[in-house]
């Protein structure tokens, strides 16, 4: 199959510079692209978009091979990604917003905005039962906070995490199915037992859909809404949404379909507006479009002269919220090796973002004090304020994510040469 080259295309809404003049070599960042393009070659990814932006300006962003390679549809500036769970920090922002006007306060429970949460139940894994659930349960030590809900130790969980008993009633319950709308997918979460007790453990979940309730509650408004109104309009993230209108549909860049089945990957269906606007994991956009949101952090909550939050309130954010007697499950440590939280890895979590607590211990490098998140379907981004500096990757190849992801971090800084 014939191969579609890298290009560049005009900024829209940066200055782009040579890459010496922020202090990236332009000839190690050849790797980069060598790396990615053989990646395309060799048919391990359909196509992709690296951004790497530094003292605001540009000093690199390519796009490689095919939006859609069975359709010989080569990728292009304006392609529109699922983002998947990089939805959270958008969604963990909103949240943010309105502790700001005096809203929420993370130290609550959560209850006193969703009371479908205030009496949940705490399975005992080893246990069983023969009621109805199957699993055996006791009574919540503490409520789950707003806290709890944007560091992931709410108890809550995903379906896929694992084998036990809670996780099984996840897959056959559904409770984030599309065709629920937020409210009915909260009150389905509240019949199933938590997975550990509030605040004792780390596990990557269902939380920040949650959250995303939480926001339409205390705002009055619909998630999608409230987002386009407080961040996505005014930050410019013109293509940022839960569903791709019909004029920019030949935009959606798509998986590959895999030789071993035939088929491509399950990913979500964003040609209509769901009912179900999923607030961990729902929204689709562009790189450009994300670059301004990134930029936007490293500037401290602003702008362009519109602050979204103060510089302390994302200070906060991206502090480490994991005291020690916090532990992250052995299920979370294997189903995302690298970011999982843990002394042994270097990292932390914050209100919405996985942040580096620590230089070494981790496959990914990077500074004490970068703070980042990824996507299922394979996006990823970082922000370093140290360096200045904070990248953008996109593709649609769920398989390779953690591969592409490791590889984007060491050939970003591999080329940091001031």
């Amino acid at each position: 199959m014939a191969t579609i080259r890298a290009v560049k295309w005009e900024a829209e809404s940066f200055a782009e510079v040579e890459a010496e003049a922020v202090g990236l070599s332009t000839g190690r960042l050849g790797r980069l692209g060598a790396a990615l393009q053989n990646g395309v070659d060799t048919g391990e990814i359909p196509g992709a978009i690296a951004l790497i932006m530094r003292d605001g300006k540009i000093g690199y962003r390519q796009c490689f091979g095919f939006r859609d390679r069975e359709a010989k549809a080569p990728m292009q500036a304006d392609a529109i990604f699922r983002i998947a769970s990089m939805t959270k920090p958008i969604v963990s922002l909103a949240v943010m917003m309105l502790v700001e006007e005096g809203r929420i306060q993370i130290g609550y429970p959560a209850s006193r905005w969703l009371p479908e949460l205030a009496d949940l139940k705490v399975a005992i894994e080893d246990r069983p039962s023969a009621d109805a659930i199957g699993v055996a349960v006791e009574p919540m030590r503490r409520e789950i906070t707003v806290q709890d809900l944007l560091r992931h130790t709410s108890g809550l969980s995903y379906g896929f995490m694992g084998e036990s008993p809670v996780h099984k009633l996840y897959m056959r319950r559904d409770p984030m199915n599309r065709n629920l709308t937020n409210a009915e997918a909260v009150a389905r979460l509240a019949e199933i037992p938590l997975r550990f007790q509030p605040g004792t453990t780390w596990e990557y979940s269902v939380a920040t859909d949650v959250l995303g309730r939480l926001v339409e509650v205390v705002s009055g408004q619909p998630l999608d809404a409230f987002i386009a109104e407080r961040i996505t309009g005014p930050l410019g993230m013109t293509d940022t949404g839960f569903w791709v209108p019909d004029d920019k549909k030949h935009r959606l860049a798509q998986a590959q379909v895999v030789a071993a089945t035939g088929k491509r990957p399950a990913m979500i269906d964003v040609d209509t507006k769901p009912k179900r606007l999923g607030g961990g994991g729902g929204l689709v956009s562009t790189t450009a479009d994300y670059a301004r949101f990134c930029q936007m952090l490293l500037n401290g909550g602003e702008i362009d002269g519109t602050r979204f939050v103060s510089r302390k309130t994302l200070d906060w954010m991206t502090a480490d919220h994991l005291n020690p007697e916090i532990v992250t499950s052995p299920a979370a440590r294997e189903r995302i090796k690298s970011m999982s939280p843990g002394a042994a890895n270097g990292l932390g979590f914050g209100l919405g973002f996985g942040v580096r607590v620590a230089q070494g211990r981790n496959v990914l490098p990077g500074s004490v004090g970068d703070y980042f998140w990824a996507g299922s379907q394979g996006t990823c981004f970082w922000i370093d304020p140290k360096e200045r500096l904070f990248a953008v990757f996109m593709m649609q190849a769920p398989e390779e994510r953690e591969h592409y992801r490791i590889l984007m971090r060491e050939l970003v800084y591999q080329a940091v040469v001031d």
